[in-house]
């Protein structure tokens, strides 16, 4: 009785407010694509008319781009997916993808509303339609949730990785107390569905940093820069500088600092960033994007290159001293290399809705792959390779392709290891599914018909305890799912060769030409 209560009082509230037709901003979403899909996890959302709804809602649904369908120049979203109301709605989260297996792992973030609930550990199932939860192993016990830490998946070993982050009231059931930034280094094995709690580079906490993939060394590294840091007994916070890279190689479990030259950004949190490279992996580029100035000020609107291995910071955009729109808590996804869609975002100088004909998206040209060399563009779903862009060129030599002549600091690498890492690359191999994985059509997709939901094997130890629930909650959104369905068919496509095609307003002002 509890649970259906809870499903119709969700259910009620998603009818108040349509999240798509009536949406103006969203921020402290988790994202994760698999197979051509964006998906879109928790966070909050602002609805139109923003001066009508002011407040930051929590967003209750599970929703999807498909970057394959095109809505006045970016990927169309759709809100048709099932999320029962146990499904903790957070901010500040994370989702592991396993690529391979189609299934999303939710870990971590704060419970944007009620209070938080013991640590649970969830998956979605993309093929099936389905929230579950894991079986709780052995090495579980112990593992809290923590928030708005720098978070990555390693796909081709199906390892979710997790720095630091915040434990707090928002988090923690009864925490009691002031938020403590962790110095610990989360691993979760998705096949195994082991988790692992070790210690981080030191006993510093740190928070709203980054954390990306790049293939380097032998079975590639990981890198954390930016954001909060605790390194007083006393816990006073201060600013983790953009000067200090921290690096994790995952072959021999081993931390490295890294000092970066270059243009330093200025300190800030709660951005986000993406990680690509040259053909030949000569070079790694990593994208950082926007943020909250730290200790005071309303943040950034400016996207900085840190290019390694020669650890050189370039500001990439602007180019002149324009202050933008800034903004803070959105998310970045890198599309096959090239391109790195920008998502929502919370704007503390502006009242205006974020492009809410395209839902908050912004995309960005990583390789500037157009007759203009515009960094802002409309998403290309036939961009599939990456081109170094002109002004990591000038820096690192080379040419689009790679053959970067820049391969070590100008002062030097801090550690000889590092020397040596820097001079292999990993290539990844193919990973094959541990549990049947229908073939296009052989299964009943959840995007077409939610009703009739099969319930397939899980990976790591699933449990499918509550079908009941998500088949309670299915014939509960039907005519919800069925309005959404036929509305996001209502807007054309553009001409592939259309002129002048401006961005329809927008709080972040980035238009793009065809």
């Amino acid at each position: 009785q509890r649970l259906l209560l809870a499903l119709l009082v969700r259910g009620t509230v998603q009818e108040q407010h349509d999240p798509l037709s009536d949406f103006c901003r969203r921020f402290a979403q988790q994202t994760a694509v698999v197979d051509r899909k964006l998906y879109i996890d928790g966070g909050y959302v602002n609805y139109n008319p923003l001066s009508q709804y002011p407040a930051n809602e929590s967003n209750n649904g599970l929703l999807y781009a498909d970057l394959d369908v095109d809505n006045i120049g970016m990927p169309q979203e759709y809100d048709n997916l099932t999320k029962p109301a146990d499904v903790p709605d957070v901010n500040g989260g994370i989702l592991w993808p396993d690529t391979v297996n189609k299934i999303l792992y939710l870990y971590g973030g704060e419970f944007s509303q009620g209070s938080p609930q013991p640590f649970t550990s969830w998956i979605y199932d993309i093929i099936y339609n389905t929230w579950n939860k894991t079986t709780p192993d052995a090495t579980q016990a112990g593992i809290q949730r923590a928030s708005y830490g720098g978070g990555v998946t390693v796909e081709d070993r199906a390892l979710g990785y997790y720095y630091g982050g915040w434990l707090s009231n928002g988090s923690v059931p009864n925490w009691g107390s002031e938020p403590i930034a962790l110095s610990t280094f989360l691993t979760y094995d998705m096949l195994q569905n082991t988790w692992t709690n070790s210690s981080g580079i030191d006993s510093v906490g740190r928070a709203e940093g980054v954390m990306v993939y790049i293939p380097a060394s032998d079975r590639g590294m990981l890198v954390y820069f930016g954001g909060l840091q605790t390194p007083n007994p006393n816990g006073t916070v201060v600013a983790q500088s953009f000067e200090d890279i921290l690096l994790y190689d995952i072959a021999n479990s081993k931390w490295y600092t890294q000092k970066a030259t270059g243009q330093i950004p200025e300190n800030r949190r709660r951005f986000c960033a993406g990680a690509t490279w040259a053909e030949d992996k000569s070079s790694y580029n990593i994208y950082s994007y926007g943020g909250l100035a730290f200790p005071e000020g309303v943040g950034y609107d400016d996207i900085y290159i840190l290019s390694i291995p020669s650890f050189t910071w370039i500001k990439w955009y602007p180019t002149t001293a324009d202050p933008g729109f800034p903004h803070h808590s959105m998310s970045c996804n890198v599309i096959d290399g090239a391109q790195m869609i920008i998502m929502g975002g919370t704007f503390p100088n502006s009242t205006a809705c974020d492009v809410p004909q395209n839902y908050g998206m912004h995309n960005v040209d990583l390789g500037e792959q157009n007759a203009e060399h515009k960094k802002w563009l409309r998403f290309r779903p036939n961009i599939t390779t990456y081109e170094v862009p002109a002004e990591i060129i000038s820096v690192v030599g080379g040419s689009a392709t790679g053959g970067a002549t820049l391969k070590a600091p100008k002062t030097g690498f801090d550690n000889a290891d590092l020397q040596t890492y820097f001079q292999r690359v990993y290539s990844p191999t193919t990973r094959l599914p541990n549990r049947p994985i229908p073939t296009q059509g052989s299964a009943k997709n959840s995007t077409s018909d939610t009703r009739s939901t099969p319930v397939g094997a899980i990976v790591g130890g699933v449990v499918g305890g509550f079908i009941g629930a998500v088949i309670l909650a299915g014939i509960l959104f039907w005519g919800l799912r069925e309005r959404g369905k036929d509305r996001s068919d209502g807007n054309p496509p553009i001409e592939e060769q259309q002129a002048d095609i401006k961005l329809p307003e927008s709080v972040g002002g980035h238009g793009w030409t065809g």
